[in-house]
């Protein structure tokens, strides 16, 4: 009778405990939330800006920043209802974050910054996409695409993995986003490269980047951000955010260093260029596995990560035959892939369950795989043809496309010499 008084004097102090806003969380997801937005307008805008040919690279960083601007508009009307609503395929009640006040927590955080943290990843996810389908697709349509996919795409993968869609929920681990971001968007850029088809020049011409610096001072705003992407998935300021900012940080050294070690054996070089792409395979490789992985692990999942970037890029994508304009699917896609299946691997001991089962758990992974590429592949080809439908086909005319994006489309040049 006493220890059941006692639970009831306490119940009021855990209760009130659970729902109490912290400052320091809020502080450290505010600044999070700011280092994930910096990684598609700028970082990623960057990036994928400097691989394209100097004829595309503003059409190229306005798909950054159209998909940043699109995304947030769409995520806040529906999309964070159907990731993180109440339902099981799909969320539902919080379309235009209905019901949701300044007072509405999210743990110990503001929901509404919960809302603009989660928005950040919608937007880079379909922003990544872009990187396939380049000097090609039309603006309009990609634009229409982004909106959709974030509706029917991406916010039910994200509601299955992490906002409460039990049926599809295969007890998978993914901290911040191995196969809901990186997998997911990998899959469907290589999906609209293939209805799009090759450029015209694609395999006659020499297709070289427009600016290797911009492409290194790209990846390095991107793993500037990372730390917010990774760390920031923990919603709190405590070790093992800590934890996830470290192992991050070293993840995105070794991809650095097991791509240009690859690139080496094969041509002989090494390439600022693949550098760069390294530290984005490096990156890529550990966001699932931020959370549990340890400093061990994370040095064995980067290197590995960077040297398997360099292995698709450079033999598994002419074996395709697929145009993937940037190697989205090669860096995001595949390394994602090995990503998710390290996470099981390499579980730190502080992170790990006494029950937990290593061939159980790759079974989840696994699970959770298959069905990204399945379903995004199948809500990619039809979201796209709809898009493309809606804009009076998807891919640019012949002379639009020799003579470039960016003067045809924007009237802009990306250097006035």
């Amino acid at each position: 009778m006493k220890r059941f008084l006692l639970a009831l004097l306490a119940l009021p102090t855990m209760v009130f405990a659970e729902d109490t806003l912290s400052s320091g969380d809020t502080a450290w997801m505010l600044v999070a939330t700011a280092f994930v937005m910096l990684m598609t307008p700028a970082g990623l805008a960057l990036f994928y800006g400097g691989l394209t040919r100097s004829k595309n690279v503003l059409n190229t960083i306005g798909m950054s920043l159209g998909a940043y601007a699109v995304g947030t508009l769409v995520w806040v009307l529906v999309g964070y209802s159907i990731a993180f609503g109440d339902g099981d395929f799909i969320g539902t009640g919080k379309v235009l974050l209905a019901g949701i006040t300044n007072e509405s927590l999210s743990g110990t955080i503001p929901e509404l910054l919960f809302v603009a943290f989660q928005g950040t990843f919608a937007a880079i996810a379909v922003a990544i996409a872009s990187g396939s389908m380049i000097e090609r697709v039309k603006i309009s349509t990609y634009m229409i695409f982004a909106a959709l996919w974030i509706v029917a795409v991406y916010a039910p993968i994200t509601h299955w993995a992490w906002g409460g869609g039990e049926t599809l929920n295969f007890g998978e681990m993914d901290f911040a986003g191995g196969t809901v971001v990186h997998l997911n968007a990998g899959v469907a850029g290589f999906v609209v490269a293939m209805i799009l088809g090759r450029r015209k020049d694609y395999g006659k011409a020499a297709i070289k980047p427009f600016s290797p610096i911009l492409v290194v001072l790209g990846a390095a705003l991107l793993w500037f951000g990372w730390f917010g992407f990774n760390a920031g998935s923990q919603v709190a300021a405590d070790g093992t955010a800590a934890s996830a900012f470290l192992v991050t940080n070293v993840a995105a050294s070794l991809g650095v260093i097991g791509w240009i070690v690859a690139e080496w054996l094969v041509y002989k070089k090494a390439t600022l260029v693949g550098a760069a792409s390294g530290a984005v395979a490096g990156l890529v490789a550990i966001t699932p596995a931020s959370g549990s992985a340890g400093v061990e692990g994370a040095i064995i999942i980067g290197l590995i990560g960077g040297a398997l970037g360099f292995w698709g890029v450079s033999k598994l994508k002419h074996m395709f035959k697929v145009d993937d304009s940037l190697d989205a699917f090669w860096i995001h896609g595949l390394v994602g892939i090995w990503g998710s299946i390290a996470t099981a691997i390499f579980i730190a001991d502080y992170a790990m369950a006494d029950d937990y089962n290593m061939m159980s758990q790759l079974g989840s992974q696994f699970a959770a795989i298959g069905l990204t590429i399945v379903y995004s592949a199948i809500a990619t080809a039809i979201v796209f043809f709809i898009a493309s439908a809606l804009t009076g086909g998807g891919r640019v005319d012949e002379e639009t496309e020799a003579r470039g994006l960016d003067e045809t489309v924007h009237g802009e040049k990306a250097l006035n010499l």
